[in-house]
């Protein structure tokens, strides 16, 4: 699940009739809270809020950018998105007209049961698209499986949203993922000319030079956010050498 903004609490804060929907403990052992305020969706954990309906145009952006980044000409695209959330970032790949197939990964069971109710419609129950195809389960023992495979799919793109940041992840072992282990894992499930997309809450310098020791092209788009420091978006491509001819 994409777990972020715990330090914007207030931004959720509008008019409108409050009800909670549902409330489970987590796979992270939190409480895990689906809420509707008037027409929009919010989800919290322990009491922090993590997401809501109201915007999404960073999230939006992650998908989009690493789509118009693709090579002229390419269509059929495979999409991979680490985490489902309030499914911004599925419904941004799906209503693409290059797009074939979107693979979820979503930690949290709970959350891909709420997209067949109430909060299915904030993004038009993405998980019901034919194209779409939801995995619960955890993203980093799901990345390694899917490149141990016989026969891999490579996806054209592949965007992680399932942190709120390379400095500030939800679950501990997540960190892998934006570490030479991680992100060679991620480099070999990309389709010739694929793109890595990565969201985070904020700019991490560190990050940034990582991806441009590993990848010939680096873009860093900030997405402006009501209350705060911009959000970020991280597009990578062009590896610089196969990850199999890296140093063990």
């Amino acid at each position: 699940m994409d777990q972020r903004r715990p330090r914007r609490e207030a931004y959720t804060i509008t008019a409108g009739e409050t009800v909670t929907l549902d409330r489970v403990t987590g796979e992270t052992g939190g409480d895990l809270v689906l809420r509707r305020v008037g027409a929009h969706y919010e989800i919290y954990s322990n009491g922090l809020f993590l997401m809501d309906t109201r915007d999404g145009t960073s999230e939006r952006e992650m998908v989009r950018a690493a789509l118009s980044a693709l090579p002229h000409g390419r269509s059929l695209a495979r999409v991979l998105i680490g985490g489902l959330g309030v499914g911004f970032s599925a419904r941004e790949a799906l209503d693409h007209p290059r797009v074939a197939r979107v693979d979820v990964v979503e930690l949290e069971p709970r959350v891909i049961a709420w997209h067949d109710g109430e909060l299915g419609e904030a993004a038009g129950y993405v998980h019901r698209d034919p194209r779409c195809r939801v995995h619960n389960a955890d993203i980093v023992a799901w990345l390694d499986d899917a490149r141990a495979a016989a026969d891999p799919v490579r996806y054209d793109v592949i965007c992680l949203d399932t942190d709120n940041g390379p400095d500030w992840t939800v679950v501990e072992g997540n960190g892998r993922l934006y570490e030479d282990a991680g992100l060679d894992t991620l480099t070999g499930l990309l389709a010739p000319g694929g793109l890595l997309s990565f969201w985070s809450a904020n700019a991490v310098p560190a990050f940034e030079g990582a991806l441009r020791e590993r990848f010939t092209s680096v873009e860093v788009i900030e997405v402006p956010v009501a209350r705060g420091v911009p959000d970020v978006v991280y597009l990578a491509g062009g590896p610089r050498r196969p990850t199999g001819d890296r140093a063990r």
